[in-house]
């Protein structure tokens, strides 16, 4: 019998970093998914507001609203036991004013999240984490490539290739831990940056596509199945195709529909004899 798993918690993260432990952490936006990743082991489930990207066909996070938000992390709360739940702030929920912060994050709160993860380390941004840990938020950092950033920034680009951005990277870092910020996601940065900040930080960090020095690691769970056709981000593994799988168990579907071998008997009701006998008779008699 499979031992019960202890319920992942805002300070097992740190427990986690001090004992050398990976944190392991991803995506998922629907309760089905949410139960499958629960029971696989993870220690974090974001609920990303990259759902806009890959649930709802935006070309960005951008659109990405507060409704949408919540209604995903709703259905998530419904499959996740085990995990630590996140709920990620999607853009302009958190940038107005910090009363606006602490409103929108509440919310998630009141819809089951247990922490919130909002993107950037500018001092308007570190004032707002400062004041969601002061009211009892817990807030998970973002820094890196932020895609809520992504038209200041031109693209989809590693960050901190050169020493005076990744110096900047590193003072964000300390000052989003400083606000309180119980752990912090690093984007697309060099592996040798990422293993700067690492150790300078007594939270942990978690990589996506910021090599294997962090604390933890986190994907989006549609390029780590294989969900999607096509291009995946180089930082992605796909341990399965299971777009793929989709994709031909409705082509069968649909090829053995129009061929007439689907239902079978075994996917068929009948009434019992003296019911349809019964049938017969009260038709000729209408």
């Amino acid at each position: 019998m499979t031992p019960q798993r202890r319920k992942v918690r805002v300070q097992t993260f740190l427990e986690k970093k001090q004992a050398g432990e990976k944190i392991v952490a991803v995506t998922a936006y629907d309760y089905p998914t949410a139960l499958l990743v629960d029971e696989a082991g993870v220690d974090m489930v974001l609920v990303g507001d990259s759902v806009g990207n890959v649930v709802l066909g935006y070309d960005s996070t951008l659109p990405v609203t507060m409704e949408e938000m919540r209604h995903h992390v709703r259905a998530v709360r419904r499959g996740v036991k085990t995990a630590l739940l996140v709920a990620d702030m999607p853009f302009l929920s958190y940038q107005s004013s910090v009363a606006q912060a602490i409103e929108n994050a509440g919310l998630f709160l009141k819809d089951g999240a247990e922490a919130v993860k909002l993107e950037g380390g500018t001092p308007p941004i570190v004032q707002v984490v400062r004041a969601l840990v002061d009211v009892g938020i817990p807030v998970v950092g973002h820094l890196g490539f932020t895609p809520q950033w992504i038209h200041q920034f031109g693209g989809v680009r590693v960050r901190g290739r050169r020493s005076e951005e990744a110096k900047r990277l590193v003072d964000m870092a300390l000052a989003l831990q400083d606000a309180g910020c119980f752990a912090i996601v690093l984007e697309l940065v060099p592996e040798e940056l990422a293993a700067i900040v690492t150790e300078k930080l007594s939270i942990p960090t978690i990589g996506i596509g910021a090599g294997p020095h962090c604390d933890g690691q986190i994907l989006v769970l549609h390029d780590l199945i294989g969900m999607l056709p096509g291009w995946s981000p180089r930082h992605a593994k796909r341990y399965a195709e299971v777009g793929e799988l989709i994709r031909h168990a409705v082509e069968t579907y649909a090829q053995e529909v129009r061929e007439g071998k689907f239902p079978t008997p075994e996917q068929t009701t009948k009434m019992p004899p003296e019911e349809l006998e019964r049938l017969k008779q009260l038709m000729q008699k209408s």
